[in-house]
């Protein structure tokens, strides 16, 4: 593809960027590790390395009341700034520039001291916080200046200053969590006064020669949220500050609107910065689901904004810019935003990584270091932990033999990228097809791997995977019941009204697949259905009152007398289950299968026997190792067994990615 924008230089006026891609801030949990400046040095020098334009760090909190949880990384005395220079120094000895983002949890916080304008909890947090007083409002000021001073000090080339999310910043500019009556709350001009004055004080104590990001939360995704009148007054307040960036932010962290996980299309959000940047003089950057850089190219072509953010895509791959720049797009290790590998675990204050590169955030573990003894080795199984693990091998010289039953490698990746929303697991595809090629594996499609070849190879790898569990149910074999493998691959006829055995990952997936409507568009379609307006229309940009009519009628069982569900992603099971509830399905919990006839499914729920006619019963009760054609050769020193064929509970793909990656690393 042929770039004319996204490759293009941005002049700030005292210094330039090389190109107009921001690597977004997330963070990694490398903050809070031992030796995390070290592990996050080398982390951000990669991606400096790969040719990002800006780099914007995890939140860093400015004092002790505003870190997400104990523990969490803040900058605030010189002692913590000096640790910085490690990092700042890596990332220019690449080449690169970046920025640390400031990040106040205010009402957010996890911890017992944490503090808002008013005293209203948060839903996503157990803590109600302290009401800041006047004194304690005008101290965070300085703290918030205090932090950039010392960034500055460390080398950093610019600060974030996060006033989006729901976070403090946020929490001053809408009614609905400031219920002050001094100068800082009341009518929107003394609101938006808290970011204001962090602003204007910021500029006079770092200077012209220093880039100030403000991440502006341009649709917040809550009742009571900003008009976009008061956006639009903020924004050119914050342009008349001294701010050298205007970042758009989407949504606060307890909206019930997902706006980065997977079933999100890419770039939806992108027009909402379009109505900021035509009264700004300054650069405007859109960010949320853009994931490749011919998409930033449009948008940037659209005139959108001036600048993109990726965050995610450079976990999946440090080089995606590079890549693309030569011409190599098809071999970019596509984010697919599955947040299994980096925001789910965060979530579990576990350090983020990535389910489709696992050497992310994990630089200083490990390398991909050329063998000394190239070995002959098999691998069985195309699916996810197969593709990963004949990558590995390969990349680091071993002569690679892929055998895979299908026609193409895949998995079960070929079945999710059919799912709505989950249509970048073809990406993912798309690259181990690419790189394997590139790397020369000899691919053996539409072949059962023959146990006699065993001792011509040096070392089997068996990522064979999994098949559908089949209940021991009365009836499973009736006309009516179909399993998830058929239904995804459309090899069956759908009724009205489906009845789904198993509420687990791909129970729900099923159900979402079945209850969604292809209107051809795909943003117009997201939108309605979870009820995203204008800010010029709706304050917080949310339709009230919008309700949805389902195509089908589904109910689905499970076993358990637990919630719907229960093992789904830490931030991404709330999307699947509001998706289930708008469009009104069902769940039957606690139940024990009886059989299934002509009348429907017959169960045992509270000591009393029911029955539920249906037109289709789906199979979506789990997975089994499918080891059957292994049995016996487990113990052959030459045979390893990696993903779904060694372990079938609970799997999911970041474990057999993670798996193959580490067999890979170890033969």
């Amino acid at each position: 593809m042929k770039y004319k924008y996204l490759f293009e230089p941005l002049d700030l006026g005292f210094t330039q960027l090389k190109n107009r891609v921001l690597m977004g801030s997330m963070h990694t949990g490398l903050e809070e590790e031992k030796d995390g400046y070290r592990k996050m040095a080398k982390y951000y020098a990669e991606r400096a390395k790969g040719g990002v334009g800006l780099i914007v760090t995890g939140g860093i909190s400015p004092n002790r009341a505003g870190k997400i949880m104990p523990g969490s990384a803040k900058l605030s005395t010189k002692g913590e700034a000096l640790k910085h220079k490690e990092i700042t120094r890596a990332v220019h000895k690449e080449g690169g520039k970046i920025c640390m983002q400031i990040l106040h949890a205010g009402r957010y916080a996890y911890h017992p001291l944490l503090v808002a304008p008013s005293r209203i909890k948060a839903p996503i947090t157990p803590f109600a916080p302290f009401a800041m007083s006047l004194r304690t409002v005008r101290s965070t000021i300085k703290d918030y200046v205090n932090s950039a001073v010392l960034a500055k000090d460390a080398g950093y080339d610019g600060v974030e200053i996060m006033g989006s999310e729901g976070y403090l910043i946020t929490q001053f500019l809408v009614a609905k969590t400031n219920k002050r009556t001094d100068e800082f709350g009341g009518v929107y001009e003394n609101r938006k006064r808290f970011a204001i004055e962090i602003c204007q004080k910021m500029r006079e104590a770092v200077g012209q020669n220093f880039i100030i990001i403000f991440r502006l939360s341009m649709l917040d995704l809550v009742d009571q949220g900003s008009t976009f009148e008061e956006i639009k007054s903020l924004a050119l307040d914050l342009q008349n500050s001294g701010v050298t960036i205007i970042n758009t932010g989407i949504g606060w962290h307890e909206s019930r609107v997902p706006t980065i996980a997977t079933m999100v299309p890419n770039g939806v959000f992108t027009n909402v910065s379009r109505e900021i940047k035509d009264i700004l003089d300054i650069p405007v950057i859109t960010t949320n689901r853009i994931n490749s850089a011919p998409m930033g190219e449009e948008i940037l072509a659209s005139g959108d904004a001036d600048m993109v953010s990726m965050a995610r895509p450079f976990l999946a791959d440090p080089y995606i810019l590079t890549k693309s720049k030569e011409g190599n797009e098809n071999l970019v290790n596509t984010c697919i935003a599955c947040n299994q590998a980096c925001l789910d675990h965060i979530f579990k204050r576990k350090t983020a990584s990535c389910l489709v590169n696992p050497l992310a955030c994990r630089e200083t573990e490990f390398e991909l270091k050329t063998t000394t003894t190239p070995k002959n080795i098999a691998v069985v199984g195309g699916g996810p932990a197969g593709m990963s693990a004949a990558y590995t091998l390969a990349e680091r010289g071993h002569n690679v033999v892929l055998y895979e039953k299908e026609s193409k490698i895949g998995g079960q990746f070929n079945l999710a990228k059919v799912i709505h929303g989950k249509e970048d697991y073809g990406q993912t595809v798309r690259y181990f097809e690419q790189i394997l090629t590139k790397l020369k594996v000899d691919f053996k499609l539409n072949t059962l791997f023959d146990l006699n070849l065993i001792e011509q190879y040096d070392e089997v790898v068996v990522a064979s995977g999994i098949v559908p569990r089949v209940p021991e149910i009365v009836g499973i074999d009736h006309p009516s019941v179909v399993n998830y493998v058929d239904v995804l691959k459309s090899n069956v006829k759908i009724g009205n009204k489906v009845i789904i055995l198993g509420t687990g990952g791909i129970g729900v997936d099923v159900a979402s697949h079945l209850l969604h409507v292809d209107t051809g568009d795909k943003r117009e379609s997201f939108m309605k259905f979870w009820g995203v307006g204008s800010t010029k229309e709706y304050a917080g940009g949310l339709v009230p009152d919008h309700s949805h009519q389902p195509i089908r009628e589904i109910i689905m069982f499970q076993r358990s007398h637990g919630k719907l569900g229960a093992r789904l992603g830490k931030t991404t099971g709330w999307i699947h289950r509001r998706t289930l509830k708008l469009n009104n399905v069902k769940v039957e919990s606690g139940v024990k299968y009886l059989k299934i006839d002509d009348d429907g499914l017959h169960f045992e729920q509270d000591g009393e026997t029911r029955s539920l006619s249906a037109d289709t019963i789906i199979n979506c009760t789990g997975q089994v190792s499918n080891i059957k054609s292994f049995n016996g050769l487990e113990d052959n020193v030459k045979v390893h067994l990696i993903g779904g064929v060694k372990n079938a509970r609970a799997l999911n793909a970041q474990r057999a990615i993670f798996e193959g990656f580490e067999i890979g690393m170890k033969l």
